[in-house]
């Protein structure tokens, strides 16, 4: 069955760039309980993108790997993360917030579309549970830092 797999291609990237948005912000938190979950949520966005790229794989045939993105919105919100080292552990919880806005996003686009196999739809369902609940959790983490 051949579908149009740019959607779940685009998730693929959007775990990647997660998976770097998380460490990077790991790294300047000051939060040693924020740092830590921030450092496990990198590796877990990492072990997403192999699962979903190995899915596809056998989805499609093709070897999959993506690398991350250098295009659109979603890069660049963690793109900002540059731009805001330095910050409080406030402003680094709302640039990693945005990102994780743009991952509900790419979740919810690749599940409305109807000719993704079984397969990965069943992966994209189980990790997007996991996308909600460290959303929420990120969130929780930047109001408690409000000022």
């Amino acid at each position: 069955m051949a579908f149009e797999n740019s959607a779940v291609r685009t998730v693929i990237e959007v775990l990647h760039d997660g998976e770097r948005g998380f460490r990077s912000l790991g790294e300047e938190l000051k939060d040693p309980t924020a740092k830590s979950y921030f450092m496990e949520e990198s590796a877990t966005r990492g072990r997403f993108a192999s699962e979903l790229e190995s899915a596809l794989s056998s989805a499609t045939g093709e070897n999959i790997s993506e690398g991350g993105t250098a295009s659109g919105t979603i890069h660049r919100v963690w793109g900002d993360l540059k731009a805001k080292m330095g910050g409080s552990d406030h402003t680094l919880l709302e640039t990693a917030e945005q990102g994780e806005d743009a991952a509900k996003k790419a979740y919810e686009e690749v599940l409305r579309k109807d000719d993704v196999p079984a397969p990965v739809v069943s992966i994209l369902r189980k990790q997007q549970g996991h996308i909600l609940t460290s959303h929420d959790k990120v969130k929780a983490m930047r109001d408690a830092t409000a000022a």
